[in-house]
């Protein structure tokens, strides 16, 4: 089939390769987001489907509203347009495009987790297991009619960068079958249950600040479900932030002070920090203008007393 691939996220790009390299299907265009500044010097930077989608000397569109390219969408002659993490809701126009249909890669199983951040959510939220869906696009987000999931645990150690490479890897045999099913005619379609559908939004930076108030279990759930995006972080006693990028739980703690309070803080036990129920022990953090270093090395620069609390 003739294939239109939409995308802009690097969670795309293992199924953009699968694409180029197999004999089932012809890329005939891609459509992305325009290129943005990036780094320190804001650089313009194209996104990398971009890059490898000009490497394979194909035509690619990066219009900054889809809805006005519709003509020159039309001229692929696509059979099918495959989407994944695109930034834009697509209009009615533009799903009527292909002659078969508009299918999205979603990472998360549908209904749960319709949005932006279906990686992050899962983790924060304590979900056993997440996957692949792909579905048949509709105008709404995220909430058209499945053709397939495929599912996966998460792991204890996963965190938000772990689940997305895990996921980009398994999209491409997720969507192998999906577009199996197109081609053999009839597909399988599910509707899905609205009363069952929870969302997630778009991630900023302030979305990473720890309220140690919360339980400890909710938030070494957050600090991997946002690491490495948005990050985690607090404030030191000299109010300059200080960002957490790795903790453990520890398990049967009994009565804790006042959330936020160093419990131990040296070279050798670390930095041991209450919660409003339970204890968490950071083991990587990262002050302002510094790399990111073992709590115990961050000490030895930095000394903390017990009885500190962290904002």
């Amino acid at each position: 089939m003739r294939i239109l691939f939409i995308g802009t996220g690097d969670i795309g790009l293992p199924s953009l390769e699968w694409l180029l390299k197999t004999p089932k299907h012809e890329v005939v265009g891609v459509v992305t987001q325009p290129d943005k500044p990036a780094g320190r010097k804001l650089v313009l930077t194209p996104p990398e489907v971009k890059v490898r989608a000009l490497a394979a000397g194909l035509t690619v569109l990066q219009p900054p509203k889809i809805r006005h390219i519709v003509d020159e969408l039309k001229a692929f002659d696509a059979d099918v347009a495959v989407v994944v993490a695109y930034g834009q809701i697509l209009p009615r126009s533009v799903l009527d495009v292909p002659r078969l249909a508009c299918l999205n890669i979603h990472a998360s199983l549908l209904p749960r987790h319709r949005g932006a951040s279906p990686i992050q959510a899962v983790i924060r939220e304590g979900d056993a297991e997440t996957g692949v869906t792909i579905m048949f696009m509709d105008e709404g987000l995220d909430t058209g009619d499945i053709l397939l999931m495929d599912a996966m645990p998460i792991l204890p150690s996963d965190t938000g960068g772990v689940l997305h490479d895990k996921l980009a890897l398994a999209a491409p045999a997720s969507l192998e079958r999906a577009l199996d099913l197109i081609v053999a005619g009839n597909p399988p379609r599910q509707s899905q249950d609205n009363a069952l559908a929870t969302h997630c939004g778009k991630l900023k930076r302030e979305d990473g600040r720890l309220d140690w108030s919360r339980d400890a279990v909710d938030l070494e759930r957050l600090i991997r479900a946002y690491n490495p995006w948005p990050g985690t972080s607090c404030l030191l006693p000299n109010e300059k932030p200080l960002k957490i990028h790795r903790v453990s739980l520890i398990e049967g703690a009994g009565a804790c002070p006042l959330p936020g309070t160093l419990v131990a803080a040296d070279p050798k036990s670390g930095l041991l920090v209450s919660c409003g129920q339970g204890l968490l022990m950071l083991e990587e953090v990262q002050a302002e203008g510094g790399r990111r270093i073992s709590a115990a090395d961050f000490l030895r620069g930095h000394p903390l007393e017990v009885g500190t609390r962290l904002g």
